[in-house]
């Protein structure tokens, strides 16, 4: 065995210690690790990395799921994408008595601000586990907030608490997610914090999300509520329609389909 084999071995033995398992590493990632793109090459070539797209790989026969995909994009590619809406709620263990009809949908968000789109192998590879959902809103005045980690065994990724996932689920109710699915997940958040609460009201951009998170919360008589302060939070003026032909909330100008219980 060269020395220039012996090098590449001891760069790559180095590499796996440094790689969670689970994940996809970026090009970019490889480099700072002292891995080129033709060095990278031939350790594809020995079968030692597979590449899954265009500066992706990921180590042969290591099992890797979307989350080990989004992984790179916020840790190798730093692009503000966070997991959010239904999806962010089911990863903290609500949204799970709501049946899914088809692939299950992984909602991803990221600032307006931001034009780049997400790659493209995070469509290909894992197109069989989840349809990816990609929303490109500037929801709250500042993007970080509200936002927490959910670590797995390796690695964590940038998930919405529950306090933003509800209004995020809110924002695409109910155009692209069920007005229904919202009274459920509503009921089952009795132990949100009203600080997260107050503060995401005060800096989150749409009328219709604030009005329709608190009326549903009323409608649940949630303990926290009493601890929250509306004091700056702008509710606008006008009606909001969710459904038309509902029933109308006069608090909060809102008219609201009318759910029938089962």
């Amino acid at each position: 065995m060269d020395s220039m084999t012996d090098h590449k071995i001891t760069v790559m033995n180095q590499l796996f210690k440094e790689w969670p398992r689970g994940t996809v590493a970026l090009q970019s990632w490889l480099s700072t690790h002292g891995v080129s793109q033709s060095l990278a090459t031939k350790y594809v070539m020995a079968h030692w990395l597979e590449r899954i797209g265009k500066s992706a790989f990921i180590i042969s026969g290591d099992e890797v799921d979307w989350t080990g995909g989004l992984y790179a994009i916020q840790q190798h590619a730093g692009l503000q994408v966070h997991v959010g809406a239904k999806t962010a709620l089911e990863m903290q263990g609500h949204a799970h008595f709501i049946p899914m009809q088809g692939a299950r949908v992984v909602w991803l968000f990221k600032p307006s601000a931001e034009v780049r789109n997400l790659p493209q192998w995070l469509y290909d590879n894992f197109a069989s586990q989840v349809k990816i959902a990609f929303r490109k809103r500037k929801l709250f005045t500042d993007n970080n907030l509200g936002l927490t980690e959910k670590k797995f065994a390796t690695y964590s990724i940038k998930i919405s608490s529950r306090e933003r996932a509800m209004m995020e689920y809110l924002d695409l109710a109910p155009d692209l997610e069920g007005y229904s699915q919202a009274i459920y997940l509503m009921e089952g958040l009795k132990t949100l914090r009203p600080d997260l609460v107050t503060v995401l009201l005060e800096n989150c951009n749409s009328i219709k999300v604030k009005r329709l998170f608190m009326y549903l919360a009323e409608e649940e008589n949630h303990p926290w509520l009493t601890r929250v302060d509306l004091s700056k939070a702008d509710f606008g003026k006008g009606k909001r329609v969710i459904g038309k032909g509902g029933k109308y909330n006069a608090k909060y100008n809102l008219l609201v389909p009318i759910v029938s219980e089962e």
